[in-house]
């Protein structure tokens, strides 16, 4: 099952994709594991033997408590979504349990991708000034791929601000099957594109 459209889709059939989507299209005892550091991601073996790819990217978007602050406004406002080709209803909540939609245009069609948030995740230790905020969501049937994407911001020791995306993946369908080479391309894509959209909210 996959939720094709020729137009950009209205919140309708997105809620209609979410009522269709039923569960999680990966394996429960992957659920959350993204709240993990990537460097246990990429040493968990049975991960690569049941096929997931992990995608990570890390870069510095600036300094100090205000950058973390706008950094954290601009993943709950989901502005490192919010292009012409793909998009999140700005208003969905990040809460665990919510179930949202990610629209892609991919050539003529959108995609319409459903998933959950699995976790939500905020530490702050005003002593060591450090603080981060993040937040998961995992794929459900009818999604393009299979497996779980989290984005954070941290705020280090040393007052630098960081903007990160962690994801493990395979392909979901037939679909992502014949195209995964292109898929991990779009992803390679998204991040950097993202990166880019919450550096111009934080510099704003």
């Amino acid at each position: 099952m996959v939720f094709l459209r020729w137009n950009r889709p209205s919140p309708q059939e997105q809620k209609a994709c979410l009522e269709k989507s039923a569960g999680f299209n990966y394996d429960p005892k992957y659920k959350g594991i993204t709240s993990k550091a990537v460097s246990q991601l990429k040493e968990d073996k049975a991960l690569s033997e049941d096929g997931f790819f992990i995608n990570h990217a890390r870069i510095l978007i600036g300094s100090g408590t205000d950058t973390y602050e706008k950094g954290k406004v601009a993943l709950k406002n989901w502005r490192h979504f919010s292009f012409d080709w793909a998009f999140v209803d700005p208003a969905t909540p990040i809460q665990r349990g919510v179930k949202f939609c990610v629209c892609a245009k991919n050539f003529l069609l959108w995609t319409v991708m459903p998933l959950e948030i699995v976790s939500v995740d905020e530490k702050k230790n005003d002593k060591k000034a450090i603080a981060s905020f993040g937040f998961a969501s995992g794929t459900l049937h009818g999604h393009l791929l299979a497996g779980e994407e989290r984005f954070s911001v941290e705020l280090d020791e040393n007052d630098q601000v960081w903007y990160e995306v962690l994801s493990f993946s395979k392909p979901g369908n037939f679909l992502s099957v014949l195209g995964y080479p292109y898929v991990l391309s779009m992803q390679k894509r998204f991040a950097r594109l993202s990166t880019n959209a919450v550096l111009k909210h934080v510099s704003a």
